[in-house]
């Protein structure tokens, strides 16, 4: 894992928050099918890793995975429904769609939608929470 340091960025911070948020709308509005499943799985994730990567540019951190955002999500203090530690599966299944040519059963779809569902509002409530604390100071 490659993580560059840089100076803190509460504007991106806060562009890649919204960019999470508005993604995350259009993607959960896409009709589930075999064909749009893998569509779907990889843009729940990269919403989530959005958040993620949020939280290190507020730090000052520039990652070069999508390992590092995860972990940095998973330590967020945020009421879930479902376990924060779920959205380490989305990452490992999209590097199944995306590296080896995966095809996910429209149940695991319909179980990313449900994860996102039931776990991104309260991340992205808690993440944005804290980017405008950091604006502040």
């Amino acid at each position: 894992m490659k993580i560059r340091y840089k100076r803190p960025d509460n504007k991106n911070a806060l562009s890649l928050i919204e960019a999470a948020k508005k993604d995350m709308e259009f993607t959960l509005s896409m009709e589930v099918s075999e064909a749009s499943g893998p569509t779907i799985v990889r843009n729940i994730h990269e919403c989530f890793r959005k958040l993620g990567d949020a939280l290190l540019i507020m730090q000052g951190i520039e990652s070069e995975d999508h390992v590092a955002p995860i972990r940095e999500l998973m330590k967020v203090k945020a009421e879930t429904a479902r376990p924060i530690s779920l959205l380490d599966n989305l990452r490992r299944m999209r590097i199944n769609i995306n590296y080896y040519g995966y095809k996910p059963s429209l149940d695991e779809v319909k179980e990313a939608i449900s994860i996102a569902k039931s776990v991104f509002e309260p991340l992205l409530k808690a993440v944005s929470e804290k980017a405008h604390r950091t604006r502040k100071i």
